[in-house]
């Protein structure tokens, strides 16, 4: 069930925000909970991505396993042909 809650905008931008929910006609308040969702999702992503790197991070910190650049650029280029394959295996 959805909660109300309040949200302040300067004049400006609520403004913008009518004139683009009639130019879609949608009302304001669509407007912004599409945007607030839209929003809440891409920064979910966002720091999936971030932890999936400290994770990597932390990992390579821990054993030293890696690839090297030339391994993954050689890999990247065979799957840009066509060539679906396992990536190179990490070593020290």
């Amino acid at each position: 069930m959805p909660t109300p809650i309040a949200v302040k905008l300067d004049a400006d931008v609520h403004s913008r925000v009518k004139v683009l929910a009639e130019a879609r006609d949608r009302s304001p308040h669509w407007m912004m909970r599409e945007a607030i969702a839209q929003y809440v999702e891409r920064e979910e992503k966002r720091e999936a991505f971030r932890q999936d790197g400290i994770r990597a991070w932390n990992a390579y910190q821990e054993t030293g396993l890696h690839v090297t650049h030339t391994e993954a650029d050689a890999w990247l280029a065979r799957l840009a042909a066509g060539d679906d394959q396992e990536p190179p295996e990490c070593h020290n």
